[in-house]
């Protein structure tokens, strides 16, 4: 696979997704922040209804895989996903 890289609004999009088939909604009714802490590392929180749920690194990288295999048509498990920080582009993923 060559390497990939997902801006920060897909990975956005890639969570709400996820989130809507967890929780039986629809993505637009799902807001999502993404997070970046120089101890915790990336993170996200979602918005239902109100309602606040808190994303680990490792419930981005499933959502981002749930994108992939979904959206872009690949084999998410052979992909090596990386989620980087620039001051210019934002949050984005790398994908290899």
């Amino acid at each position: 696979m060559e390497k990939l890289m997902i801006p920060e609004q897909d990975i956005c999009n890639a969570v709400c997704v996820y989130i809507a088939r967890e929780k039986h909604v629809e993505p637009s009714e799902v807001e999502v922040e993404l997070i970046y802490d120089d101890e915790e590392g990336f993170s996200a929180e979602a918005f239902i209804n109100g309602q606040k749920q808190v994303l680990s690194h490792l419930n981005l990288i499933q959502a981002l895989r749930l994108w992939i295999d979904e959206f872009l048509n690949r084999d998410p498990f052979a992909a090596g996903i990386e989620l980087h920080l620039d001051d210019e582009e934002g949050i984005f993923a790398a994908i290899r």
